[in-house]
């Protein structure tokens, strides 16, 4: 007879042998695409002969600039326009940046809808191909991460392997098509909290991740993705790397601001003007050409600047890494860059943040060498920049992603060189410290206790001694809506505020439904919320018990209960109780416990 062990082994196995095929191949047609989009689109159409990441010095010193700037706004606000409509009217999860939606669906109901990687794929390309400031990262994560949710439910997984499968989908999509196995393995358990670690994701996304990574590089070659020169520092410059971490937490925190006020503000003009949703990234495409040729118009360098604040950057990265850009553009390409960005994807353009985190965090390290380089000329000498580059890169994007171990394993093995590893460490520890609890992905949570994937691991004696009543957020805190509403709010409530549902409620608190993004999937228009909304509610009562509510919550796939009293024929909302009020309260109670018997 087969052990339960054995049993589990081997579906672990074969799921994960699935996703790095299924993330290997989808990798490289992603890859593929955009490269062959870019090269139409910016080489063949605009005239632009780009700098590529993996060029030779010699090679790479051979770009030239488009010709006719002017082309470029309709170029990106056409990109933008088409992406829009794909997203907003297909798959309106797959707006924005992408890693956010994989984690979010891990943490959430472990689900991600099948057309997801087809839509994100086709809109990415349209976004990043024709000059919007964004990278392949975050779609990567969750194409990939759909393929592992697509992969569980062809094999009736049950909801934990379904979790670990989207998490081993993330690591190996990124793992692969960064050339970086090691690192997207480790990112798949690291990048899913602020302060944890999913170790049940380490080994299926290292067996999914070097799988992918072989199919890659059979087609792409396994050469680092980034060329260099030899690289030199010394263990004097040690405190210098460590201030540049400071640097670059400062630049990452900025980075972060704009980011998502950005949002906010996009987000607002829509719903104030009434402007079609997929419109909204074409406006953020307006203001980025209007930017660049503004830019392009005033002086050569603004002109280099503009260049390198557009598409992926990862051109100009490795120009950076070869020394070949003066400190002026270097010490600009990270604001402008910061900017572009926030209008590109904080409008709600389709790419990742991965590949301008990076832009910004190479820039930024260059400067930062360079500076060092005319003040100190002995202890830093000109071939220690490029150092500086690579660990300004790892550093900004480890603090504001809070994923320092992947981020330096994975950049380190983009650009080939392991002697690095001292002084990045130092960089990215220094940023990590700064940056805080702000984070780049809003849906990452502190910890394991608050994951809707470890909900069931809970003493039950615990849950059944806390009442609804104590560990609800009250009716005060919650945001309603009305039945009236245009159902389109709901997207803007679910940007500000990170809740995923509200109850709808009529005068004097009566509940008559509840609306979540899913019920509005598709249905971005004027549209009323009562049209839209779930009237058939799972409520309970302010003294039901925390183990019956949450295992009503698991039977039913649904991360709200309203807690209610009943008022005649009616119902008048208490407040509402989600399964993080529930890990909040049982932790407390866990603990309150705890100092009691010991």
């Amino acid at each position: 007879m087969v052990s339960a062990e054995v049993i589990l082994f081997r579906k672990t196995i074969g799921l994960s042998i699935l996703i790095g095929i299924i993330s290997g191949f989808g990798a490289l047609f992603f890859f593929e695409g955009i490269r062959i989009a870019t090269k139409i689109i910016m080489g063949d159409v605009w005239g632009y002969n780009y700098p590529v990441d993996g060029m030779s010095a010699e090679m790479i010193a051979a770009w030239s600039p488009p010709t006719n700037i002017w082309m470029f706004l309709p170029i990106i606000c056409m990109g933008a326009l088409v992406s829009g409509f794909l997203v907003y009217r297909f798959a309106p999860e797959a707006e924005g940046h992408g890693t956010d939606a994989a984690i979010a669906a891990f943490h959430k109901s472990g689900r991600i809808r099948r057309r997801i990687p087809l839509i994100k794929a086709i809109a990415s390309i349209c976004t990043i191909s024709t000059g919007g400031s964004a990278g392949r990262e975050g779609p990567t994560a969750q194409i990939a991460a759909g393929f592992g949710s697509i992969a569980a439910d062809f094999l009736k997984l049950p909801e934990k392997e379904r979790r670990i499968a989207i998490a081993a989908g993330i690591g190996a999509g990124i793992g692969t098509i960064f050339k970086a196995p090691l690192g997207g393995a480790i990112l798949a358990a690291e990048i899913l909290y602020l302060r944890d670690f999913e170790s049940d994701a380490i080994v299926p996304a290292f067996l999914s991740s070097i799988i992918g990574y072989g199919i890659f590089g059979y087609f792409e070659g396994y050469e680092p993705v980034f060329s260099k020169s030899d690289l030199f520092w010394s263990i004097s410059e040690i405190p210098l790397f460590i201030i540049l971490g400071v640097v670059c937490a400062a630049v990452g925190i900025g980075y972060l601001e704009m980011f998502y006020r950005s949002k906010d503000f996009f987000q607002n003009l829509i719903t104030r003007y009434n402007i079609p949703i997929y419109a909204k990234p074409v406006i953020g495409a307006a203001c980025i050409g209007i930017l660049v040729i503004g830019l392009a118009s005033f002086s050569h360098e603004t002109f280099l600047v503009a260049l390198g604040s557009i598409g992926s950057g990862y051109g100009f990265i490795q120009l950076a890494v070869y020394n070949m850009l003066p400190l002026s553009v270097l010490l600009l390409i990270p604001i402008v860059r910061i900017i572009t960005t926030s209008l590109t994807i904080g409008s709600g353009g389709s790419g990742g943040v991965f590949a301008p985190g990076l832009t910004i965090g190479a820039t930024t390290g260059g400067a930062f060498g360079m500076v060092m380089h005319i003040i100190l000329p002995d202890m830093v000498p000109m071939t220690a920049v490029p150092v500086f580059v690579i660990c300004g890169m790892i550093a900004l994007f480890g603090g504001i992603a809070h994923s320092p171990i992947a981020c330096l394993i994975m950049i380190i093995e983009m650009v080939g060189d392991f002697s690095l590893f001292v002084p990045a460490m130092g960089a990215v520890a220094a940023s990590v410290i700064l940056v805080g609890n702000r984070t780049i992905y809003r849906s990452q949570i502190p910890n394991k206790t608050l994951s809707g994937a470890h909900r069931g691991e809970f003493d039950s004696h615990v849950l059944k001694a806390i009442p609804a009543k104590k560990a609800m957020t009250p009716l005060e805190d919650i945001i309603s809506l009305s039945p009236e509403d245009p159902s389109y709010k709901v997207l803007t409530l679910v940007e500000k505020s990170a809740h995923y549902g509200f109850p709808v409620v009529i005068s004097k608190n009566v509940l008559v439904g509840f609306v979540t993004i899913r019920d509005c999937k598709g249905c971005w228009d004027d549209r009323k919320i009562h049209e839209v909304m779930t009237k058939e509610l799972v409520t309970a009562g302010p003294d039901t018990d925390l183990e019956t509510i949450l295992t009503d919550m698991i039977a039913m796939d649904i991360g709200h209960v309203p807690i209610v009293e009943s008022c005649g024929d009616n119902y008048l909302i208490l407040g509402l109780l989600t399964r993080r009020d529930i890990t909040q309260a049982y932790a407390a109670k866990a603990q309150e416990e705890c100092k009691r018997i010991f």
